[in-house]
């Protein structure tokens, strides 16, 4: 309806003068071709998005080792307490790798494992400001980083699982993907095990 009007009043102003008509038909195609390129880009970026999730799920799916395995593989080569481990990408390429923080004394390690054979592929100490607060939030804790992934597994296959230790309620966090590729995240309860959806996250990212 837009479109029609702007050409109604071009031709209108035809009858007047040609210059003013000339400009008028112009702005109107720009406005039009600029709402065009924008929902083309938009388009363009939800289709790629698409297709991330979707070959986020492939590489899960295709993983041989669990995230649970994984912690058990890091903690056999540095012993102490895994406070996070996440399926994560190999220097932005294709292949991933299982990457493991282990709190190790006063120290912290990142250890990388092979999704496929579950051997450590070698590891690196690492600076972190947190120590005092993982230690606060894991005190009287009884379920382990491998337990809390074994939990969260019956919800799909566990691509992350971290400690979550800011806020009232400290839990670890697991995010699961299925075979459609639909992305999950849970809550796992420090002392009971129990697993619940993350709600919190659900709704930032509606």
């Amino acid at each position: 309806m837009k479109r029609n009007i702007v050409i109604a009043a071009v031709t209108a102003a035809a009858l007047i003068g040609g210059g003013t008509a000339t400009a008028l038909a112009t702005t109107g195609d720009d406005e039009g071709s600029a709402r065009q390129a924008a929902n083309t880009r938009l388009t363009d970026d939800d289709v790629r998005d698409d297709q991330d999730d979707r070959d986020d799920a492939a590489r899960a799916s295709s993983t041989d080792v669990t995230a649970s395995e994984a912690i058990a593989s890091a903690l056999k080569h540095t012993s102490g307490t895994v406070v996070s481990a996440e399926l994560d990408d190999e220097d932005d390429s294709d292949k991933v790798i299982w990457k493991v923080d282990v709190l190790s004394g006063d120290s912290w390690h990142s250890v990388s494992v092979d999704p496929s054979s579950g051997k450590v592929l070698g590891s690196h100490a690492d600076d972190e400001d947190d120590t005092a607060q993982v230690r606060t939030a894991l005190k009287g804790s009884s379920v382990t980083a491998e337990e809390a992934a074994k939990a969260a597994a019956g919800k799909g296959v566990v691509t992350s699982v971290d400690l979550d230790e800011d806020g009232k309620n400290k839990s670890w966090e697991a995010e699961t993907r299925k075979s459609g590729g639909a992305e999950q995240d849970w809550k796992i309860d420090l002392k009971t095990g129990k697993v619940t959806a993350d709600r919190d996250q659900d709704d930032d990212q509606d």
